[in-house]
């Protein structure tokens, strides 16, 4: 008598749930097929859209992921399944996860803006976070630059995607802002003249814009110079160091003199009364 109960309780309990298992097990199908087509279709236009190939593979692994874990919490919440525990056990998971990697989670999220961006790529010559240099690697977390000591500047996305970045390559050309000063008793004229032919002489320097000189301040012992040649972002480095040598044996063999700082000191004698 009860086997006979028992066995009539599993039936109406197989029969009241076997619907629900079905329609549950039709959900997983159709949604495993729904996120493997949306993750081909999202690979598909961060490819056109020139998204770093790393970066392409760890957000398609993140929404596969996601949307797994999602489909599974409906699947078990229509089988009739308590899911509120399992998903307020995600979200302290989650929040634990993002308060221990604050600072890796920020430069990860800069590291996504610069790639699905691109302020600036590998090859370029940027002014970022105090550095100069030309951009080498763009990775997740942080960006390598080479400065001019051919040292590596190791940036981290974060702060770099939050900050001001000057970009040298974006129209081809760089501008080199030079100051050299010469003595008042000196031919301006002459001066300038020869620094715009040493600029004019060199390989690297651009005819257009042309090169310029002119008078940026009388100072105290000498008047400055603000030299502006324009060049390629590649030769701007050799092109400052070489402008400024140049210029100096230029100017010596000219006659002009590149003074140096100096004080008149006056001694008076005070005769005692």
């Amino acid at each position: 008598m009860n086997y006979q109960k028992h066995f009539e309780l599993i039936k109406v309990s197989v029969i009241e749930h076997t619907p629900k298992v079905i329609a549950a097990i039709i959900l997983l199908i159709l949604g495993l097929w729904i996120i493997k087509k949306f993750s081909k279709f999202s690979k598909k236009i961060m490819s056109k859209r020139g998204v770093d190939i790393s970066l392409q593979t760890f957000l398609a692994s993140l929404i596969n992921v996601s949307l797994k874990i999602l489909l599974i919490i409906t699947v078990l919440s229509q089988v009739g399944i308590e899911t509120t525990s399992f998903i307020a056990a995600i979200g302290a998971a989650g929040l634990a996860i993002g308060l221990a990697l604050q600072g890796s989670l920020s430069n990860f999220a800069g590291g996504a803006l610069i790639l699905f961006f691109k302020p600036f790529k590998v090859g370029d010559m940027i002014k970022a976070q105090g550095e100069v240099g030309e951009v080498k690697e763009i990775q997740i977390l942080v960006t390598k630059l080479a400065t001019a000591g051919n040292k590596t500047a190791i940036i981290p996305n974060g702060p770099l995607a939050n900050g001001n970045i000057i970009n040298y390559n974006q129209d081809g050309k760089i501008r080199v802002d030079l100051n050299i000063g010469i003595s008042y008793n000196s031919n301006l004229k002459l001066a300038k003249q020869t620094i715009i032919d040493v600029m004019n002489a060199h390989p690297d320097i651009l005819e257009t814009p042309v090169p310029s000189v002119n008078v940026s301040e009388l100072g105290d012992s000498a008047v400055n110079l603000l030299v502006r040649p324009w060049t390629t972002p590649a030769k701007f480095w050799r092109v400052q160091f070489d402008i400024l040598e140049n210029s100096k044996l230029a100017l010596d063999k000219a006659g002009v003199s590149i003074p140096f700082p100096q004080r008149d000191v006056h001694i008076f004698e005070h005769k005692a009364q």
